[in-house]
């Protein structure tokens, strides 16, 4: 039987990341391995911690490499690394790299580890490419032919349109729809104005740029050196937007819904290439090797909507269900990170977080809670800062629990919206 040690707290104790790209910039030519491993080396260096005291690790991607469909275990595989370490990847969509914290959280709680590093990374300029399923199975018959005129014979089947490439979309499966249409029309059925979203995507490029300037996002970042003589330094994140304006944000045009829409390039997370790292310890353990944690995991909480519906919903059902566990209420929140897929879905969570109709959906006495912008999303948010799908979990919980160290904030909520229909919420504890 599976002895529970009482008590038992799974802390964040440091994070660290590359800087996130827009795809196709500065790092279009690094691969997402590259991109994970930086950001778990430059983790041990950071916190002087010995390879050898990790017992996991655990990284999300929502993209992989067919060539390399665990990136977990090619980050455990680092010279600093025993390899005998064990280590797997997951994909919950935008929420990747915060599950990957948890699952090391659960695995600490449970007390079948002492550190994990947890995380994610993408790279989304370096995305599989494929052909027809036809064109597979030629090839396949092909290299099981015994002679050269039986391989003649079958490349001889082979069709110009065989050739023709098909590249993954950003879209749901079971819907066909793309994420940026689902926002598009959450905007349109949840009465979200333009105005109000462009002021969202303006609001983080403005805490971004402040943030990036006083030193607090960039100390979370592991410079890339890049360029043949590695003399290119990449050392922030390249879509934060300094002087932009809502003047400058309001030219922009609609891309989902070019003649009625509200959801353009300036109010939407840019694809981005980058990755994260996250140290996960038991608190006595982080204690007694000499580190002080930032926050621990309080609770969280998972929830899944109809993706034909309103796709990106769900955190309006999974923060609820974290407060819940964690025994607390929205008051007692001194910090919240929504993750900013879209200002549409930002403001159409916030929405029903303070609405008596989703509370009456869900069976609570009242609504969750109203959103004070002046504690959330303090250091900008994804619009700005950028979006790799497996790494952009990992970011938020160590910009949240480093905020939450540096204010003395007792409990921060971290929300996630995914693909899928899925949501995701956590609540830390300052340590």
């Amino acid at each position: 039987m599976l002895t529970i040690p009482a008590g038992r707290r799974a802390a964040v104790v440091a994070g660290m990341r590359t800087p996130f790209a827009k795809s196709g910039t500065a790092l279009k030519d690094v691969t997402a391995v590259t991109l994970a491993r930086h950001a778990a080396k430059e983790l041990l260096y950071r916190t002087d911690l010995s390879g050898a005291e990790v017992d996991e690790v655990i990284f999300g991607q929502v993209i992989p490499s067919v060539l390399v469909p665990n990136i977990a275990r090619e980050v455990s595989l680092l010279p600093q690394f025993p390899r005998t370490i064990p280590a797997y990847s997951l994909n919950r969509a935008c929420a990747s790299g915060a599950q990957a914290v948890v699952n090391a959280a659960d695995q600490i709680m449970l007390g079948r580890a002492d550190v994990v590093i947890a995380g994610g990374a993408e790279s989304l300029s370096d995305i599989p490419i494929l052909h027809s399923r036809r064109f597979s199975a030629l090839l396949v018959e092909a290299s099981k032919a015994r002679s050269l005129s039986q391989r003649l014979g079958i490349l001889a089947k082979f069709r110009p349109r065989d050739l023709v490439p098909i590249t993954p979309a950003i879209a749901e499966p079971s819907t066909g729809e793309s994420m940026g249409q689902s926002a598009e029309k959450m905007a349109q059925e949840n009465g979200i104005r333009r105005e109000d979203q462009d002021r969202v995507a303006l609001l983080s490029h403005q805490r971004a740029a402040a943030a990036t300037a006083d030193g607090r996002l960039t100390a979370e970042i592991a410079p890339w050196f890049g360029g043949r003589g590695m003399d290119e330094v990449l050392a922030g994140d390249n879509g934060i937007r300094a002087d932009t304006s809502l003047e400058a944000l309001a030219k922009l045009r609609p891309v989902f819904d070019r003649r009625y829409g509200s959801v353009t390039a300036g109010n939407a997370s840019p694809l981005t290439d980058g990755g994260a790292a996250v140290l996960m310890m038991a608190d006595e353990k982080a204690r007694a090797l000499g580190y002080r944690p930032l926050a621990t995991v309080r609770s969280y909480a998972v929830a899944a909507v109809d993706p034909g519906w309103q796709l990106l919903m769900g955190p309006a059902i999974a923060v609820p269900r974290a407060l819940e566990r964690a025994g607390l209420a929205w008051s007692d929140l001194g910090l919240v990170e929504i993750h900013e897929a879209f200002a549409a879905q930002v403001l159409s969570n916030v929405q029903a977080w303070g609405s008596q109709a989703w509370a009456d959906r869900l069976g609570l006495r009242g609504p969750v809670g109203e959103v004070n912008w002046d504690v959330t999303n303090v250091l900008g948010g994804s619009i700005a800062i950028g979006h790799p799908f497996g790494a952009t979990g990992a970011r938020i919980v160590t910009t949240l629990a480093n905020e939450m160290h540096r204010r003395d904030v007792q409990f921060g909520l971290i929300s996630i919206c995914a693909q899928g229909g899925m949501g995701f919420a956590m609540v830390l504890e300052r340590a």
